[in-house]
C-alpha cells in the first residue's frame, strides 16, 4: 500500500490515515487508489469490526490537490491521465459493510468534505474547519454530495453550505448535523477509536452492515416497501447464531462474541 494512506489495525479497529500532510492531505489519483484499497483491506479483515478515517497533520482532507485541478482546467475538463490504480465512485466507503467514522481533525473542504460525508458516522475536533467550495470554484455540488447532504442536514442548511462555499466551524457543524460529537483535538482520535471499538465489542458486526444498508438503501423507499424489506431481514436475523449469542450473552452478563463479517 502506498505510504500516501497509513493503515493499522488497533483492536478490531482499523485506522486509515490520509497522509499527505504538508498539503493538507489534499486528494490525487494515488491517494484515492490507496484510500480505496485501505477500505478494502479492512473490509475484508475478518479482525476489523469498525473503520476510523482521519488525517495526518493539521488537515483531514483539503479537497482535490490544486496542481491537478489546474492541469484539468488547462486541458479542457479532461483529468490528467497520470497513473492510478483504481477510479472508483466517491461514495465507495458506503458500500463497505463495516462502520466508517471519520475523525476530522482539521481542514475538511471540496473532495474531502465529500468523502467526510461518505462516512457513516463523523466526529470532528475543535476548530476544524469545513467548506464545500464547490460554488466559488465555477463547479457543481460534486460526487453525489447533492445526494447525501441535504439527507443528513436538511435541505436548507445543504443549500446554504454548497451554494455559499462559506467557511464554517466545527460547533456551527454539530448544530446541523453534519458531526455528531466535537471534541477537543488532543482527544479526538482516540475517542473515535474508543466509540468504533465499542461498536465492534458490543455490536454484531452482520446487525451493523444490514442497519447500514437499511439506512442508505431505503431512504428514497416508500414506508410500505422499507417495512416489507426490514421485515425480511428480520426474519433471517431470528434464525441466525448471532441472535442466540446476543441473548445468551445478555442473560449471562458477558461481552457477546459474534460472528465477523468480511468481503472479499
Amino acid at each position: 500500500m502506498s505510504d500516501v494512506v497509513l493503515y493499522e489495525e488497533i483492536d478490531g479497529v482499523a485506522l486509515v490515515t490520509l497522509n499527505r500532510p504538508e498539503r493538507l492531505n489534499s486528494w490525487t489519483g494515488e491517494l484515492g487508489s490507496a484510500y480505496f484499497d485501505a477500505l478494502d483491506r479492512a473490509s475484508g479483515s475478518a479482525g476489523v469490526k469498525s473503520i476510523v478515517v482521519t488525517g495526518a497533520g493539521r488537515g483531514f482532507c483539503s479537497g482535490a490537490d490544486m496542481d491537478m485541478l489546474q492541469g484539468i482546467g488547462a486541458s479542457g475538463g479532461e483529468e490528467e491521465s497520470a497513473p492510478r490504480l483504481r477510479n472508483e465512485r466517491h461514495d465507495y466507503a458506503l458500500s463497505i459493510p463495516k462502520p466508517v467514522v471519520a475523525a476530522i481533525n482539521g481542514a475538511c473542504a471540496g473532495l474531502g468534505f465529500v468523502h467526510a460525508m461518505m462516512c457513516d458516522i463523523r466526529f470532528a475536533a475543535e476548530g476544524a474547519k469545513f467548506t464545500s467550495a464547490f460554488a466559488r470554484r465555477g463547479l457543481i455540488a460534486e460526487h453525489g454530495v447533492s445526494y447525501m447532504l441535504p439527507r443528513v442536514v436538511g435541505p436548507s442548511n445543504a443549500l446554504d453550505i454548497l451554494m455559499s462555499g462559506r467557511v464554517f466551524l466545527a460547533d456551527e457543524a454539530k448544530e446541523m448535523g453534519v458531526v455528531s460529537r466535537v471534541l477537543p483535538p488532543d482527544e479526538l482520535l482516540d475517542a473515535t477509536i474508543k466509540y468504533a471499538g465499542e461498536l465492534g465489542r458490543y455490536s454484531a458486526p452482520w446487525s451493523m452492515a444490514q442497519m447500514k444498508n437499511q439506512i442508505w438503501s431505503q431512504l428514497d423507499m416508500a414506508r410500505t416497501e422499507s417495512l416489507e424489506e426490514s421485515n425480511r431481514v428480520m426474519a433471517e436475523s431470528l434464525k441466525r447464531p448471532d441472535f442466540k449469542e446476543g441473548v445468551a450473552s445478555f442473560v449471562e452478563k458477558r461481552d457477546p462474541s459474534f460472528e465477523p463479517v468480511t468481503r472479499s
